[in-house]
């Protein structure tokens, strides 16, 4: 086989130039020719959807106190609230991901916005425990769009070479949003407002935010030629003449749309796809739904099919290494949570809600700089290892980030719950939820960004597929937190410990035989690719 048939393998550089993949055109409709600002936007706009979905699926908690207060609701139905979020996450994710390839992108973004503006008024307006455990269904419906559709929005707008970094800035709002969320509820549960105004405030900024993505998140779908089709382009910048350009081929800026407001410093050379049309007006470009070119009636057989079609992809290797890697950050998330907010409320610290609130800045520094470290140093990485290489790119370089994580993140674990266990105050325990965090940033870019370079034409239905398995295996984890954490913090941390650094080594094996993996399942890719696109 040759090597550049390969998924996951192909020519990053040739003669000190980048490849770019996937092949640009001419047209003004495709999103790799938008403006740096037009594009730079709808990139923020899709993070800032990933970090307010992440919040308000994690701000329940921090109402507990007050539900349990006020209404008698058991600290029982709270888990059992978070374990229907989960499941809804995952379930909801696969169900809607074959709508972003027959109605377009934007459908996805505006019903999960939607759904997440149901679901924070049923929560301001609980009533009982029924109230609290279903309203996280719509909740977690709401996270869907933030699952797979971002990720694919993204590789609409980037380079497959800038794929760490851009990957990066999803996890990284990931991340702030999955921490941040509990700490503004807990202090919006600790002000005279209450803890009903989590809800209300949710409200607000969804349906801001609804009325922001109509009118300015455009549709990214573009139906781009077969690559057998296109020449081979390059970034025609010569590094060996040009340190300033090596500087900016190494952090991706050499690398830019094709139009005259790009200012990247380097051209694209002319031989582009000879694909032309007319710009789209702007009711066309934030239009609800495009259809598909071979749309069939309203599509709903095709939906279907390509729902059961996408079950094929759990049986990809590098589909289900990330997801059991992701899920396993999920998983720990509710053991570390749920031990500050029952833990740290008494003795020895005696924290209210606002200061156990405090505890997740750490978290976020912590995941700020594993995204920064599993995103852009990966991104320079990998050029590197692709040059000594002789200009190949193999997915697996990626994963050696890997090694260094499963011991800052483990260690992150040991230090928070046996500081617990034995009543320690700052830092040690604050150090630890800092490495924490960092695991939690470095695990999620660098596996989803492996899934998607291995098997780059299908982002949309393998992030489902991984994000199926995470929230599954998060929802089974949220259901033994309380049990295990009774029989003692120690003990409990300790094997939290242990299999945390076994999952990540798991990296081990996949970086030695995941090309291998990906030669065994090319043909079945192929196959998924051909059988997709006829349906």
């Amino acid at each position: 086989m040759d090597e550049e048939e390969i998924p996951g393998t192909w020519r990053l550089v040739d003669h000190g130039d980048i490849i770019l993949s996937p092949t640009p055109t001419k047209s003004p409709n495709d999103p790799l020719n938008w403006s740096w600002p037009r594009k730079y936007w709808h990139a923020i706009l899709v993070c800032f959807l990933a970090g307010l979905t992440a919040a308000t699926s994690n701000d329940a908690g921090s109402a507990s106190t007050g539900q349990n207060e006020e209404l008698g609701i058991s600290y029982g139905s709270e888990n059992t609230g978070a374990g229907i979020l989960f499941v809804t996450i995952g379930v909801a994710t696969y169900v809607l991901s074959p709508s972003s390839w027959l109605y377009g992108r934007r459908i996805t973004y505006l019903i999960c916005l939607v759904s997440g503006l149901v679901g924070a008024i049923w929560f301001a307006k609980v009533e009982n425990a029924s109230d609290s455990i279903w309203n996280q269904l719509f909740v977690g419906a709401s996270e869907a769009c933030a699952e797979a559709n971002v990720q694919l929005s993204l590789t609409d707008l980037f380079y497959e070479h800038q794929l760490g970094r851009v990957i990066g800035f999803y996890v990284a709002a990931t991340s702030i949003g999955t921490y941040l969320g509990p700490l503004i509820a807990s202090y919006v549960a600790d002000s005279p407002l209450g803890w009903r105004w989590i809800g209300w405030l949710a409200v607000i900024i969804g349906a801001a935010t609804i009325v922001i993505c109509y009118f300015t998140l455009e549709e990214t779908v573009f139906e781009r030629p077969p690559e057998d089709a296109t020449p081979i382009i390059h970034c025609t910048n010569k590094t060996e003449e040009d340190p300033e350009l090596a500087r900016k081929e190494a952090d991706g800026t050499a690398v830019g749309p094709m139009n005259s407001n790009s200012n990247t410093g380097s051209d694209i050379a002319p031989d582009v796809t000879e694909l032309e049309d007319k710009p789209k007006s702007y009711w066309q470009r934030i239009a609800i739904i495009t259809p598909a070119s071979n749309l069939k009636g309203t599509g709903f057989k095709q939906y279907v099919s390509r729902l059961y079609h996408t079950l094929r992809l759990f049986t990809f290797p590098a589909i289900l290494f990330s997801g059991i890697q992701w899920g396993a950050q999920d998983a720990w998330l509710s053991f570390y949570l749920t031990l500050e907010e029952d833990n740290w409320i008494e003795g020895p610290w005696y924290y209210g809600d606002a200061a156990v609130g405090i505890m997740e800045v750490p978290c976020i520094i912590g995941a700020v700089i594993g995204c920064f470290y599993g995103g852009y140093l990966s991104d320079i990485f990998v050029l590197w290892a692709a040059r000594r290489n002789g200009g190949m790119r193999e997915a697996e370089q990626r994963l050696w980030f890997l090694i260094p994580c499963a011991f800052i993140s483990t260690a992150g674990m040991l230090l928070f719950g046996l500081g617990t266990g034995h009543g320690w105050s700052w830092p040690v325990p604050y150090v630890g939820l800092a490495f924490i965090g960092f695991g939690w940033g470095c695990v999620g870019d660098l596996s989803m960004t492996y899934a998607a370079e291995c098997y780059s034409s299908c982002v949309l239905e393998g992030m489902a597929c991984i994000s199926f398995i995470n929230n599954i295996i998060a929802c089974i984890f949220t259901f033994c937190a309380e049990p295990w954490l009774d029989h003692g913090v120690n003990s409990t941390f300790i094997a939290l410990g242990v299999l945390d650094f076994a999952i990540i080594m798991l990296t081990l094996p996949m970086i030695y035989w995941g090309k291998s993996c990906r030669k065994w399942t090319n043909q079945r890719y192929i196959t998924f690719l051909e059988m997709r696109d006829s349906i």
